[in-house]
């Protein structure tokens, strides 16, 4: 089905001004398996679509008088300085939407100076990864294994190679209900290169090596801090309860997410659980958002509400689908534009002036 903005990218001379067109862009170039990887929820895509629609309820109280000849976007995650509260969330097999796969992405952050989180189910080795972008920041995010000792080796191996924190996914216990990705037989296409047995140097069909640990629980934290040094994110909390806990437990940050809709549907949006969370660790840890986030307004929101920095999922493989390496930095130059403008056009001159006054919920 033809998107309605497909026809505003077509051609050679094409202008894409927003993450919306790059969408259109890739709704129209990628195979349909590849695309409905990408865009699919689980069930319904009930949370999926009211990620973006969340924000949306969310309206701005702007300030003016306040000079903003000079704004500065950039901050700081775990104590690393970066261009803007905008870096990368991590998503699988980057291949799928461009030949150097996340080689290309690594590369895009670098240039951008952001934070890029690479997925245990990157389709580029760690290696050639941390080779194209020597200089850049990253995070790796893994998926708990049931073997320990693969999770220990890989944890390791990420150390070695100057990862600079260890983000761990809760929300994948068993994998969501992804209808399309069922009905395309995708899993039996891919490949991985990294969550692989320590004693074969192959690559392992996806399918074969999809065991997530499903008796993962709070205690086991401390095995993970006992055998690594980095930083340790949680990502998945949406509720107050879980974010006591990881307090409790010592980690360095959480990331509020849903998995983009592809987990558990009916959940909350993101951006409405932030809120909760925030107010939990009671700026013990820093939190952060991934998804739904468009708009540099939804940045704005994001922080206002007391997010550190957002993390862009979808959006960047769309990036990557249009133009490999360059039409990331085009997506990340967009969203850090966008989001330059919605400071200036509030009053704030740093991203420590933004704050819970700038905004207020909608009662459409």
């Amino acid at each position: 089905m033809e998107d309605k903005m497909g026809s505003e990218c077509e051609g050679p001379e094409m202008s894409l001004v927003c993450l919306t067109d790059f969408q259109a862009h890739a709704r129209e170039h990628l195979s349909k398996s590849t695309r409905d990887f990408i865009e699919g929820g689980a069930d319904d895509s009930v949370t999926r679509d009211d990620n973006i629609a969340a924000f949306k309820r969310i309206r701005l109280r702007p300030r003016y008088l306040r000079d903003v000849s000079e704004v500065d976007t950039r901050t700081t995650i775990q104590g690393e300085e970066i261009s803007a509260p905008i870096c990368i969330a991590p998503t699988g097999f980057h291949c799928l939407v461009w030949p150097d796969g996340e080689m290309s992405t690594a590369r895009a952050a670098q240039a951008a100076g952001i934070c890029y989180i690479t997925s245990t189910f990157a389709s580029c080795s760690l290696e050639d990864i941390v080779i194209a972008a020597p200089e850049g920041l990253r995070w790796f995010q893994l998926y708990v294994h049931p073997d320990l000792q693969l999770n220990k080796q890989l944890i390791q191996r990420v150390e070695s190679l100057g990862f600079k924190a260890l983000v761990i996914t809760l929300d994948t216990p068993v994998c969501g209900n992804r209808r399309h990705d069922i009905r395309n037989q995708l899993r039996r296409n891919l490949t991985l290169t990294d969550l692989q047995s320590p004693k074969k140097g192959n690559s392992i069909p996806y399918f074969q090596m999809t065991p997530i640990s499903t008796s993962l629980c709070w205690n086991d934290l401390s095995w993970f801090q006992s055998i690594t040094r980095l930083p340790i994110i949680l990502k998945g909390i949406l509720t107050k309860e879980d974010a006591e806990l990881a307090v409790k437990h010592n980690v360095q940050g959480i990331i509020v997410s849903n998995h983009g809709g592809r987990q558990l549907d009916e959940v909350l949006a993101s951006i409405d659980a932030l809120t909760e969370v925030v107010a939990a660790v009671k700026g013990k840890i820093e939190v952060y958002l991934d998804g739904g986030v468009r708009t540099g307004n939804d940045v704005l929101k994001a922080l206002a509400l007391g997010a550190r920095c957002i993390f862009l999922g979808r959006p960047i493989l769309w990036g990557l689908a249009y133009k490999g390496e360059h039409g990331v930095k085009e997506v990340l130059n967009i969203l850090t534009n966008e989001f330059h403008t919605s400071m200036a056009l509030t009053g704030c001159r740093s991203v420590a002036e933004i704050n819970r006054n700038l905004i207020q919920f909608s009662r459409l």
